[in-house]
Formats: C-alpha cells, structure tokens, sequence
C-alpha cells in the first residue's frame, strides 16, 4: 500500500514539468486549520498544482497532510476542477470541487474513504509571477478547513 501510494504521488509530482512550457502553470505551498479528525482540530500543510485550461476554469491536484498531535493522521491526494468566477484589480475570486481519496492512519490502520469538498477563496496577485490565497472549505469526511496558499505561476 505504502509503495502505490508513493508511486501515485512521484506520477502527479511529474505532471508540472509537462505544463511549464505552456505558462499557464501554478505551484504552491498552503497550511491549513481543520476538522479531519474525529478528535479534536487538526494543522495540515498541501503542495497544490493548477493547470489553467482558459481565463474562468483550471485543473489540478493538492497533495496534503493533516495531524491532530494525538494519534491520528489523514493524507488527502485529490484532483480539482476550479472555476474563477470574478475579477477585480485585486485578484480572483473562485471555487473548486476537490474529489479523491481520503487516507485515514491512526494506531496501525489505514482507512480509506472518498473524499468530497467545495471550497472557496480569493487569489490576490503578488507582483507578475506570485501569488496569496485564503480559502476555506467544507466536505465529506472532514468537516471544513481554513487555510492560506502561496505559490508562483509559470
């Protein structure tokens, strides 16, 4: 299990390199407060990569991980689809739809579970290439999660 896994993760981290060329690519860091544990809050921290195929839609993958310091740990590798709904002078309001598995390890067992999210929030420009990114998203199995992006666009 552990070897796919990270099979799956070294095949979506070779996807960037392939979309650079065309500079509609984005890559960035992102922490995260949420609710993926049964117990108690949880601090996560993703890689999020988008492909924007015109101006108002994008896809991409989050590779992320959340612990709630008392035992249990959830990875979340999802794909999405984004559309950017509204532009002002301040950057770029959007929402996604995350969807894929939903890793939960806690005392020795792995449980898996589909994940389903939306989420919502407001890319703001930092200078020509990066960028700033509040969001806050609600879904099935977590319950919500209030993070911050940073990344660069290529």
């Amino acid at each position: 299990m552990r070897k796919m896994f990270l099979a799956i993760i070294l095949i979506l981290l070779s996807f960037p390199a392939v979309f650079a060329q065309e500079e509609k690519m984005s890559a960035g860091f992102g922490l995260e407060f949420n609710m993926n544990s049964r117990h108690n809050f949880a601090a996560g921290a993703a890689l999020n990569f988008e492909y924007r195929l015109n101006y108002h839609a994008a896809l991409g993958i989050i590779l992320s991980a959340s612990n709630n310091f008392f035992g249990i740990t959830v990875l979340e590798p999802t794909a999405f689809i984004r559309g950017y709904i509204w532009e002002n002078c301040h950057g770029l309001l959007f929402f996604q739809v995350d969807f894929g598995p939903f890793f939960i390890l806690e005392e020795g067992d792995v449980i898996v579970l589909p994940e389903l999210g939306l989420r919502a929030g407001f890319r703001k420009p930092l200078g020509k290439s990066y960028y700033i990114e509040p969001f806050g998203r609600l879904g099935y199995p977590f319950a919500f999660g209030v993070g911050v992006v940073t990344g660069k666009r290529f």
